[in-house]
């Protein structure tokens, strides 16, 4: 399927409504909207351009260069999506780490194991390892695993402003501060896990997928199209899980020091 400008342009007709609403009913969103429009834009058409090249060399140094720049942009998203935010840089350090492992093993594993036996002939892992493998397939889990940290991160904080006085209760009668962040700390990562367990409950039924529809609108077997989704919604599901962990862990020791004090003079804003 090959769409003109003007198809896009004519999509785009529905955005400019959104952005009339904004104005009539005085919602201050209809310069986000515009703005948020045209930076998808100008993005999408870069990484259009850049794929093609990538895809069409193979390279595994050119895969590994803007698999590297997808986890660092997200990572710097995960600190400007904070308010009040950590001072410095550390909840984007926090965000490198948390997606560059997580990123990193699941979608290896996702192409090396799921996929690999299924698209390659023979015995050799590697064979699988093309960019139109990883590349798609790492956006897809740092996007749902960078929501998954944000809103980790923003109710932990939260959660822990509101419950001050009964941590620091709790680290007074000498518990560590794993103990005494435990109920905050189910709390958040049942908020957190929540956007993708109803995303599951309601797939297939209530709505159908990009990367199935994609598929579908390619000329794949609906069938088979649908296993492909299954495969990726499993595997996005368990990396925004393990996300939600590693951030909740992470933003723990964040509020806290060695001695197990509550520190949140480390929040600014």
């Amino acid at each position: 399927m090959s769409l003109t400008a003007i198809d896009i342009g004519l999509a785009a007709l529905l955005l400019v409504i959104n952005a009339g609403l904004s104005l009539a009913f005085r919602l201050g969103l209809a310069k986000d909207l515009i703005f948020s429009a045209i930076r998808m834009v100008a993005q999408l058409s870069l990484v259009g351009f850049v794929l093609r090249y990538v895809f069409q060399s193979g390279s595994l140094w050119l895969t590994s260069g803007t698999a590297l720049v997808m986890i660092l942009v997200a990572a710097f998203e995960v600190g400007q999506r904070q308010t009040p935010r950590f001072r410095g840089f550390v909840a984007e350090g926090l965000g490198l780490v948390t997606l560059l492992v997580v990123g990193t093993i699941s979608t290896l594993y996702a192409v090396g194991v799921v996929i690999g036996p299924s698209v390659t002939s023979g015995p050799g892992l590697l064979t699988s390892f093309e960019p139109r493998h990883v590349l798609p397939i790492l956006g897809m889990i740092l996007g749902n695993t960078l929501t998954a940290v944000c809103l980790s991160l923003a109710t932990l904080v939260d959660l822990t402003k509101r419950e001050r006085g009964a941590i620091e209760a709790q680290l007074a009668l000498g518990a560590t501060r794993h103990q005494a962040f435990q109920r905050l700390t189910q709390s958040v990562l049942r908020t957190a896990m929540m956007p993708i367990i109803n995303a599951m409950a309601v797939t297939g039924l209530v709505t159908l997928p990009g990367m199935m529809t994609g598929q579908i609108l390619a000329g794949a077997d609906p069938t088979d199209a649908a296993k492909a989704q299954m495969m990726i919604m499993f595997v996005i599901s368990g990396a925004a899980g393990l996300g939600a962990f590693a951030a909740v862990l992470g933003g723990v020791r964040l509020l806290t020091d060695k001695r197990h004090r509550l520190r949140l003079d480390v929040l600014v804003g």
